[in-house]
């Protein structure tokens, strides 16, 4: 997964998750990406500084959480509470998607890559579907041109 700092026509800014740098260039074309705030579909990447971490660094990120997961409360010590605020509205909005997802689309387990290559070829119908794919098939349904997004999974789904 990629963040992205990305600003509209209009001047708001926002920042956006997506799976490899050549999703995003894909839903930029196709405008699928819009500002949250006006809905403009005339959007751009933000220049941004790359996130590097010291070996040390590192080492203190194994034992305490993920590399690509990283919390308010770990990365910014001394975090608002209006950040923390905003961290628990992100969070209930992605458990609401992941949610609305798991109501409406039909879970194909270990099958998802054989049903998503499927449909993208045409062999069947298009319907909601989601289930489970090791990082290797994620990979290559996405260099076949299918269109894959993880679940999102939130630190109480992990206890």
């Amino acid at each position: 997964m990629i963040r992205y700092s990305l600003h509209c026509d209009r001047g708001h800014t926002f920042e956006s998750w997506f799976q490899s740098s050549s999703a995003y260039e894909s839903q930029e074309k196709r405008k699928l990406v819009s500002c949250p705030a006006c809905g403009s579909a005339k959007v751009e990447r933000s220049i941004m500084a790359p996130r590097i971490v010291s070996k040390k660094g590192r080492d203190s990120q194994r034992n305490d959480v993920p590399a690509t997961v990283q919390p308010a409360e770990v990365s910014a010590p001394g975090s608002t509470p209006l950040l923390m605020a905003q961290e628990r509205e992100l969070r209930a909005k992605l458990k609401e998607l992941r949610d609305h997802i798991v109501k409406n689309a039909d879970n194909v387990g270990e099958r998802f890559p054989n049903e998503a290559r499927k449909m993208h070829y045409g062999d069947i119908e298009h319907r909601p579907i989601y289930g489970e794919a090791s990082p290797e098939e994620a990979r290559s349904l996405i260099d076949e041109g299918v269109e894959v997004s993880p679940l999102p999974v939130l630190p109480d789904d992990r206890n």
